[in-house]
């Protein structure tokens, strides 16, 4: 078994439309070296020769571990610290002024490893002190969510978090741990980290301030990013901020969502419907 063991069309369609159903996530006809690299050595641990036995065994009661493991694979994406720095600007400068010191709450719905969750804690923590602050970080990979409940990286991961933040609530790993970076626990254990879909309602009639939704809807297509971001919507308090990622947008989609800046709009207090209701 090598990394250049190929994938059948039939076999890459299964696995690609399995995604699709389960994440919502398009992997596109050009991704089956992405697929094979990221596959191949579970082939080689299972035992398989091709890519339809492999799926074969996902598919059967015997595979639902394998199953989340394959999705786990196919689904994680690359993050880092302060990604976008402009959005935690916003967060800083505009969001936590108009809480007048209220209780503020962030819903961090794709949070992959850790990195941006613990980027808003930091902005939060100095801000807010020990305030009255709470983050929710979720995603559809338990195996990302383990490492981000660690709050353990790698030191070359640090290049985008200012310096005054990376004093105060980092350490440097020594011994075994050289070469690591810590994000001190006082700050970890302001995270609640849970598993997710974003397909999928929240449970419970819980109300966020901001949800932060960045650099996901790219892998969405149009009704499945309407879908999501319905979900979402649920979660959101009216006059609630939801800030997505540079590159996408919410256009062509049907909301209701006021824009403020290029990816970052917010929900309206009151829609016309109320409106109404209450002149009456």
């Amino acid at each position: 078994m090598s990394t250049h063991t190929q994938i059948s069309p039939f076999a890459f369609h299964k696995i690609r439309d399995y995604v699709y159903r389960t994440a919502g996530i398009i992997i596109g006809n050009d991704k089956t070296a992405m697929v094979t690299g990221r596959l191949w050595r579970r082939l080689e641990l299972y035992g398989h020769t091709t890519y339809e036995a492999y799926f074969a065994y996902v598919s059967s009661n015997e595979g639902a571990q394998e199953r989340a493991t394959m999705l786990d694979l196919l689904t994680t994406n690359e993050t880092y610290f302060f990604r976008e720095p402009a959005h935690f600007d916003f967060l800083r400068d505009e969001i936590i002024p108009q809480q007048r010191n209220n209780k503020i709450r962030i819903w961090c719905a794709a949070s992959s490893t850790g990195e941006e969750p613990h980027s808003i804690a930091m902005v939060l923590a100095d801000t807010m002190g020990k305030g009255d602050w709470e983050i929710l970080a979720t995603d559809i990979s338990g195996k990302v969510l383990d490492h981000a409940r660690t709050g353990v990286y790698r030191a070359e991961r640090i290049n985008h978090i200012p310096d005054d933040y990376l004093k105060n609530y980092c350490r440097r790993g020594i011994g075994e741990y050289d070469g690591m970076l810590a994000v001190v626990p006082s700050l970890r254990s302001r995270i609640k980290f849970e598993l997710h879909n974003l397909l999928h309602e929240r449970q419970g009639n819980e109300q966020f301030d901001v949800i932060f939704l960045r650099n996901v809807l790219i892998y969405f297509d149009q009704p499945t990013k309407q879908k999501v971001i319905e979900n979402l919507m649920q979660s959101l308090r009216p006059g609630g901020w939801l800030i997505l990622g540079h590159c996408e947008s919410l256009h062509g989609l049907n909301l209701g969502l006021t824009t403020l800046r290029p990816s970052i709009y917010r929900k309206p207090v009151a829609s016309a419907t109320v409106l109404r209701k209450l002149a009456v």
